[in-house]
């Protein structure tokens, strides 16, 4: 059997049927396990190093956050997604991205500025490693939540997160679009640096939009999505 998950480590502070969960759900996002493809306990099972047990609860878990999906007298899969999924999930994070960059504007602190820009100086010097890349994108937009003093918007826009990590790689893996997005992230940073709510609102909104734009074009190419609307 050829092994694509590896054996779970314990966390004396998380319990195993939580560690399995988020190997799993890292897995479906990394695109180690695909859309379509069937979850097959005993299997998953033996490349994790775990019984049955953690494995099914896992299933069960990922079918509520819509990672996974049931089919009756068939199993488990891994959920394909349609445009349409997509561009609901997007609208939603536009629409919040740019409140928590206008609540930036108003409540960032001199800090969190310099931070921000420590970070867009790291893009800038990185080379091309795309998992490095993506996760100092996925850092910045975070620096973006807290610095909004809104606990309740971090934490849904932290669940939404999960979602958008399994097709961030493939946004920012098209050519160009690393540098665009940098300096996307300078103009949002110098709104924030001025205060200037409208801005830093129209900015984050729009970077995200462009996001959308860019992933649904790579996605028709490599045909990685449903082209239905329902």
């Amino acid at each position: 059997m050829e092994r694509r998950l590896v054996p779970v480590k314990l966390d004396s502070y998380k319990p195993l049927r939580e560690i399995v969960f988020e190997s799993m759900r890292e897995a479906i996002i990394q695109g180690v396990l695909r859309p379509g493809e069937r979850l097959m306990e005993i299997q998953l099972a033996e490349e994790m190093g775990v019984s049955r047990t953690p494995v099914r609860e896992a299933i069960r878990k990922l079918e509520l956050e819509g990672f996974v999906v049931m089919i009756p007298r068939k199993g488990a899969y891994v959920a394909g997604v349609s445009l349409k999924d997509m561009a609901d999930v997007f609208e939603i994070r536009a629409a919040l991205e740019g409140l928590a960059a206008g609540l930036a504007a108003e409540r960032i602190t001199d800090e969190e500025l310099e931070l921000m820009e420590r970070v867009l100086l790291f893009d800038e010097s990185l080379e091309p490693d795309l998992e490095q890349i993506v996760a100092s994108d996925t850092d910045f937009h975070a620096l973006v939540y807290k610095s909004s003093r809104n606990e309740r918007l971090v934490q849904i826009l932290g669940n939404l997160r999960e979602h958008f990590q399994r097709f961030r790689s493939t946004s920012l893996a098209v050519p160009g679009r690393v540098k665009v997005a940098i300096e996307e992230h300078r103009t949002i940073v110098e709104a924030l640096g001025r205060h200037d709510v409208a801005e830093a609102q129209e900015l984050a909104t729009q970077h995200i939009v462009t996001a959308e734009n860019v992933l649904f074009e790579a996605l028709r190419t490599q045909g990685g999505v449903n082209q239905d609307s329902e």
